[in-house]
């Protein structure tokens, strides 16, 4: 098992590397230097580029040359980040990955207007590698993706106003914020190769549930993990009164003292290392960071069982080994 693990991660590592290059060079020959350098400052240095990968294996699953789907990865990459410089904007956020944030790098209407084109240009690529066969299925996917982001997006800034949310409305609002391109980008990469329906609804339920982890696991690691391996302040979600899974089971654990402390973080009235701790300590009592970890297991076994249908073994070993990884990120 070991080798195969190795054998993939030198695979993801080379496909990560020739997607940077790809989108390093997107923009190259644009001479409009007021849009195209805050969008190329966008792509830099972009992380995991987990959702390109998962269009570029879930098209080799179902025996795909991945070689043809590379315009199809790079869109839903632009389409990503497309919301993170929307997102970065609504949550006053000063860093993304280690560095400014686009609007504090530039300007707000700077990195409004990037963004857009950003969407724009994602379907300009996405239609490069459709057919007269797939087209509408794929564009028909790709678009119901930035609705459901979109929604989700206003359900998180929605539920900053609310003490009464529920842990199904939570679970709700992170499948469409996070989950939903995910799984959009495992169903484009069978679309690409018009695949059987069977297939199709396997890509998308592995990319639902994986989804739900990786964001799960994403807030886990907003109040446990390392600032330098995290790209981004630890707490930041305390900061600006997110309703997590953790803060909404730890609420309701709490004890009437310990539910004062938390509706402070829901009034957004802690923000110093010395308060952020003190709520990390109380999770930690609480258990809820444990909870946290189960969860992320339980959504991302159940996410591998959907991998058993496909008929690329290939394929199916790189989205598993990815899978793997992605519970054990430390950002």
């Amino acid at each position: 098992m070991k080798s195969k693990r190795d054998k993939n991660e030198v695979k993801i590592e080379k496909t990560t590397k020739l997607v940077n290059a790809k989108l390093d060079n997107l923009f190259a020959k644009k001479k409009l230097k007021s849009l195209y350098e805050p969008c190329t400052y966008i792509l830099k240095d972009g992380g995991k580029r987990l959702r390109p990968l998962l269009v570029l294996f879930a098209a080799e699953s179902v025996n795909y040359n991945i070689n043809k789907a590379f315009n199809a990865a790079l869109a839903v990459e632009l389409l990503h980040n497309f919301t993170l410089a929307h997102d970065d904007i609504m949550d006053n956020a000063d860093k993304r990955r280690g560095v400014p944030t686009v609007h504090v790098k530039y300007d707000t209407n700077t990195a409004i207007l990037a963004g857009d084109n950003l969407i724009s240009y994602s379907y300009h690529l996405l239609l490069k590698d459709c057919t007269d066969k797939n087209c509408r299925a794929i564009l028909n996917s790709f678009t119901t993706g930035i609705i459901e982001v979109c929604e989700g997006q206003s359900l998180d800034k929605e539920f900053e106003m609310r003490k009464d949310v529920t842990i199904d409305e939570y679970l709700e609002m992170i499948y469409k914020k996070t989950s939903a391109m995910i799984e959009m980008s495992c169903k484009v990469g069978g679309q690409l190769n018009n695949a059987s329906p069977i297939y199709i609804k396997a890509l998308s339920n592995f990319g639902k549930y994986l989804g739900l982890a990786f964001q799960l696991q994403d807030d886990l690691l907003d109040i446990i993990g390392d600032v330098k391996s995290f790209g981004k302040n630890i707490g930041g979600d305390i900061r600006e009164g997110k309703r997590t899974f953790l803060m909404l089971r730890a609420y309701q654990l709490a004890n009437k003292k310990e539910k004062s402390l938390l509706n402070k973080v829901y009034s957004r009235e802690l923000d110093s290392s010395e308060e952020i701790e003190k709520i990390r300590n109380l999770f930690e009592k609480l258990g809820v960071i444990d909870e946290a970890k189960n969860k992320i297991n339980y959504y991302t076994i159940k996410a591998q069982k959907h991998l058993n249908k496909l008929p690329n073994k290939m394929g199916v070993e790189t989205l598993f080994w990815l899978s793997e990884y992605l519970i054990n990120r430390k950002k």
